[in-house]
């Protein structure tokens, strides 16, 4: 058995200084089969740098206080039917304080704080206490395909994000 007080666990944010406060309680704990880390976002700040997903990892967010909004997107197989028109998936999700939010492998979302109070939340990933990073897709703007496309992911010596589009290749750093 192991015990420790959240406020003990040390902030360790993300690169792209998104949020101020994110506590990984599963390191601080050695989980070996799932993820846990305490957020306190506040106004404007974001659980992460975009809208992502994880193919190897399901996302749960429980809101303990306040309101976070979650913009989702399908993932990218079912982003569009034969006529072109936006999977159900799409769209933004409020999550209000003591209600949870669950994001498959393979769904995008990026989880924020557009409200004028502080969110106080926890992220949970399974299975595993670590996600692989080339398993971790982000949508951003491709200059050369010139559309929003999904990206991979990887960490830099430096710290910094490197981004490849997964359809022409081209890697920036952020």
């Amino acid at each position: 058995m192991e015990k420790v007080a959240i406020d003990d666990v040390d902030i360790e944010t993300n690169p792209m200084d998104v949020h101020s406060v994110r506590r990984p309680i599963s390191d601080a704990l050695g989980f070996t089969d799932f993820a846990m880390n305490y957020f306190e976002l506040e106004p404007g700040e974001s659980f992460s740098g975009g809208l992502h997903t994880h193919h190897d990892q399901e996302e749960v967010f429980y809101v303990q206080a306040g309101t976070a909004t979650f913009e989702t997107r399908a993932s990218q197989r079912d982003a569009a039917d034969a006529s072109g028109e936006t999977a159900s998936g799409d769209g933004e999700v409020t999550v209000d304080e003591d209600e949870v939010i669950r994001f498959a492998p393979g769904d995008f979302q990026r989880g924020y704080n557009d409200t004028d109070e502080r969110v106080v939340g926890f992220a949970f990933g399974a299975p595993g206490s670590k996600h692989d990073w080339d398993q971790l897709e982000s949508m951003v703007y491709c200059q050369t395909c010139e559309a929003e496309i999904g990206h991979g992911l990887e960490l830099t010596d430096e710290g910094d994000f490197r981004l490849t589009c997964s359809e022409c290749g081209n890697s920036f750093t952020t």
